[in-house]
Protein backbone atom coordinates (compact mmCIF):
# COMPACT_ATOMS: atom_id res chain seq x y z
CA UNK A 1 0.00 0.00 0.00
CA UNK A 2 1.29 3.51 -0.71
CA UNK A 3 1.72 6.12 1.52
CA UNK A 4 -1.06 8.71 1.19
CA UNK A 5 0.43 12.48 1.24
CA UNK A 6 -1.63 12.70 4.71
CA UNK A 7 0.51 10.28 6.48
CA UNK A 8 3.64 11.14 4.73
CA UNK A 9 6.84 11.34 7.29
CA UNK A 10 6.94 14.39 8.45
CA UNK A 11 10.29 16.43 7.49
CA UNK A 12 12.80 17.78 10.19
CA UNK A 13 11.80 21.30 9.40
CA UNK A 14 8.41 20.75 10.17
CA UNK A 15 9.20 18.71 13.27
CA UNK A 16 11.19 21.75 14.42
CA UNK A 17 8.63 24.27 13.36
CA UNK A 18 5.77 22.28 15.18
CA UNK A 19 7.79 21.64 18.18
CA UNK A 20 8.66 25.78 18.05
CA UNK A 21 5.29 26.47 17.57
CA UNK A 22 4.01 24.62 20.55
CA UNK A 23 6.91 25.66 22.97
CA UNK A 24 6.66 29.55 21.79
CA UNK A 25 3.17 29.56 22.40
CA UNK A 26 2.87 27.59 25.95
CA UNK A 27 6.38 29.46 27.49
CA UNK A 28 7.15 32.40 25.46
CA UNK A 29 9.68 32.99 22.73
CA UNK A 30 12.30 34.39 25.40
CA UNK A 31 11.78 31.19 27.88
CA UNK A 32 12.62 28.88 25.02
CA UNK A 33 15.56 27.58 23.68
CA UNK A 34 17.24 25.57 20.93
CA UNK A 35 17.85 22.19 23.15
CA UNK A 36 13.92 22.62 24.23
CA UNK A 37 12.66 22.97 21.30
CA UNK A 38 15.74 20.45 19.20
CA UNK A 39 14.40 17.97 21.98
CA UNK A 40 10.70 18.09 21.67
CA UNK A 41 11.39 17.85 17.86
CA UNK A 42 13.16 14.61 18.37
CA UNK A 43 15.67 15.72 16.03
CA UNK A 44 19.58 16.21 16.02
CA UNK A 45 20.47 19.53 17.14
CA UNK A 46 22.46 20.12 13.47
CA UNK A 47 18.86 19.69 11.98
CA UNK A 48 18.32 22.92 13.32
CA UNK A 49 20.82 24.84 11.81
CA UNK A 50 20.29 22.81 8.33
CA UNK A 51 16.60 24.26 8.46
CA UNK A 52 16.89 27.71 10.03
CA UNK A 53 19.88 29.90 10.30
CA UNK A 54 19.16 31.22 13.75
CA UNK A 55 16.62 31.50 16.33
CA UNK A 56 15.37 34.83 14.62
CA UNK A 57 14.50 32.89 11.53
CA UNK A 58 12.76 29.81 13.48
CA UNK A 59 10.75 33.19 15.23
CA UNK A 60 9.85 34.83 11.51
CA UNK A 61 8.89 31.35 10.61
CA UNK A 62 6.19 30.84 13.54
CA UNK A 63 5.26 34.26 13.19
CA UNK A 64 4.44 33.44 9.17
CA UNK A 65 3.13 30.47 10.00
CA UNK A 66 0.78 31.91 12.77
CA UNK A 67 -0.50 34.36 10.17
CA UNK A 68 -1.06 31.72 7.63
CA UNK A 69 -3.09 29.44 10.48
CA UNK A 70 -5.68 32.38 10.90
CA UNK A 71 -5.86 33.10 7.58
CA UNK A 72 -6.65 29.61 6.83
CA UNK A 73 -9.54 29.92 9.33
CA UNK A 74 -10.23 32.99 7.66
CA UNK A 75 -10.59 31.53 4.20
CA UNK A 76 -13.32 28.97 5.76
CA UNK A 77 -15.66 31.38 7.37
CA UNK A 78 -15.43 34.06 4.28
CA UNK A 79 -16.90 30.66 1.82
CA UNK A 80 -19.63 30.68 4.26
CA UNK A 81 -20.61 34.60 4.46
CA UNK A 82 -23.25 35.59 1.44
CA UNK A 83 -23.19 39.83 2.46
CA UNK A 84 -20.63 42.53 3.78
CA UNK A 85 -21.75 42.33 6.56
CA UNK A 86 -21.75 38.40 6.65
CA UNK A 87 -17.90 38.84 5.37
CA UNK A 88 -17.19 41.17 8.59
CA UNK A 89 -18.30 38.87 11.09
CA UNK A 90 -15.94 36.15 9.28
CA UNK A 91 -13.21 38.08 10.97
CA UNK A 92 -14.38 37.75 13.87
CA UNK A 93 -15.97 34.07 14.20
CA UNK A 94 -12.12 33.13 12.73
CA UNK A 95 -10.91 34.85 15.77
CA UNK A 96 -13.24 32.49 17.60
CA UNK A 97 -12.28 29.76 16.05
CA UNK A 98 -9.05 30.23 16.70
CA UNK A 99 -9.80 31.04 20.40
CA UNK A 100 -11.81 27.46 20.46
CA UNK A 101 -8.51 25.48 18.89
CA UNK A 102 -7.12 23.09 20.59
CA UNK A 103 -3.77 24.04 22.52
CA UNK A 104 -1.26 22.22 24.61
CA UNK A 105 -2.14 24.08 27.80
CA UNK A 106 -4.84 25.60 26.67
CA UNK A 107 -5.83 29.27 25.05
CA UNK A 108 -3.54 31.78 26.09
CA UNK A 109 -4.36 34.58 23.63
CA UNK A 110 -3.27 35.75 20.19
CA UNK A 111 -0.03 33.98 20.11
CA UNK A 112 0.69 37.02 17.38
CA UNK A 113 0.42 39.64 20.29
CA UNK A 114 2.17 37.22 22.66
CA UNK A 115 4.93 36.90 20.35
CA UNK A 116 5.11 41.24 19.66
CA UNK A 117 5.23 41.57 23.50
CA UNK A 118 8.41 39.98 23.92
CA UNK A 119 10.34 42.04 21.30
CA UNK A 120 10.84 45.73 21.34
CA UNK A 121 9.82 47.85 18.98
CA UNK A 122 11.21 48.71 16.17
CA UNK A 123 12.01 44.62 16.12
CA UNK A 124 11.16 42.74 12.78
CA UNK A 125 9.55 39.98 14.57
CA UNK A 126 7.36 42.96 16.21
CA UNK A 127 6.98 44.65 12.67
CA UNK A 128 5.68 41.41 11.27
CA UNK A 129 2.77 40.91 13.88
CA UNK A 130 1.76 44.34 13.14
CA UNK A 131 1.63 43.73 9.06
CA UNK A 132 -0.78 41.01 9.98
CA UNK A 133 -2.71 42.89 12.54
CA UNK A 134 -2.50 45.60 9.69
CA UNK A 135 -4.16 43.23 7.26
CA UNK A 136 -6.75 42.26 9.43
CA UNK A 137 -7.92 45.81 9.15
CA UNK A 138 -7.76 45.94 5.76
CA UNK A 139 -9.84 42.88 5.21
CA UNK A 140 -12.94 45.05 7.90
CA UNK A 141 -12.23 48.09 6.13
CA UNK A 142 -13.06 46.01 2.40
CA UNK A 143 -15.65 44.40 4.17
CA UNK A 144 -17.25 47.51 5.63
CA UNK A 145 -16.96 49.98 2.47
CA UNK A 146 -19.21 47.04 0.94
CA UNK A 147 -21.49 47.80 2.99
CA UNK A 148 -21.36 51.56 2.69
CA UNK A 149 -19.71 52.38 -0.80
CA UNK A 150 -20.83 55.56 -0.99
CA UNK A 151 -19.09 56.61 2.88
CA UNK A 152 -15.80 55.99 2.62
CA UNK A 153 -14.93 57.96 5.55
CA UNK A 154 -17.32 55.97 7.43
CA UNK A 155 -16.23 52.80 6.80
CA UNK A 156 -12.51 53.57 7.13
CA UNK A 157 -13.37 55.04 11.03
CA UNK A 158 -15.87 51.76 11.36
CA UNK A 159 -13.49 48.95 10.61
CA UNK A 160 -11.14 50.86 12.87
CA UNK A 161 -13.50 50.70 15.67
CA UNK A 162 -13.99 46.99 14.62
CA UNK A 163 -10.29 46.46 14.71
CA UNK A 164 -10.13 47.89 18.00
CA UNK A 165 -13.33 45.86 19.63
CA UNK A 166 -11.51 42.48 17.73
CA UNK A 167 -8.60 43.39 19.47
CA UNK A 168 -9.61 43.69 22.70
CA UNK A 169 -11.67 40.46 22.96
CA UNK A 170 -9.17 38.28 21.77
CA UNK A 171 -6.58 39.62 24.82
CA UNK A 172 -9.71 39.60 27.33
CA UNK A 173 -10.18 35.81 25.84
CA UNK A 174 -6.58 35.22 26.36
CA UNK A 175 -7.09 35.94 30.04
CA UNK A 176 -10.25 34.05 30.47
CA UNK A 177 -8.41 31.13 28.17
CA UNK A 178 -11.57 30.59 26.01
CA UNK A 179 -13.73 31.81 23.21
CA UNK A 180 -16.51 33.58 25.58
CA UNK A 181 -15.14 37.60 24.70
CA UNK A 182 -15.09 36.35 20.95
CA UNK A 183 -18.82 35.93 20.85
CA UNK A 184 -19.63 39.07 22.59
CA UNK A 185 -17.46 40.71 20.15
CA UNK A 186 -18.77 39.24 17.29
CA UNK A 187 -22.45 39.97 18.67
CA UNK A 188 -21.34 43.62 19.23
CA UNK A 189 -20.17 44.19 15.68
CA UNK A 190 -23.61 42.88 14.28
CA UNK A 191 -24.87 45.56 16.37
CA UNK A 192 -23.15 47.84 15.35
CA UNK A 193 -23.09 46.77 11.60
CA UNK A 194 -27.10 46.73 11.77
CA UNK A 195 -27.18 50.55 12.13
CA UNK A 196 -23.90 51.69 10.34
Amino acid sequence: MSESPATKKESAHDKLLNAAATLFYNDGIAATGIDAIVKKANVAKKSLYNNFASKSELIAAYIERRHAEWLSLYALRLQQANSPKERVLAVFNAYADHADDAYERGFRGCGLLNAAAEFPAGDSARLAVRQHKEEIEALLRQHVTELLPQQPERSTALAQHLAFILEGAIVRAGLEGNSTCMTHATQLAASLLNNP
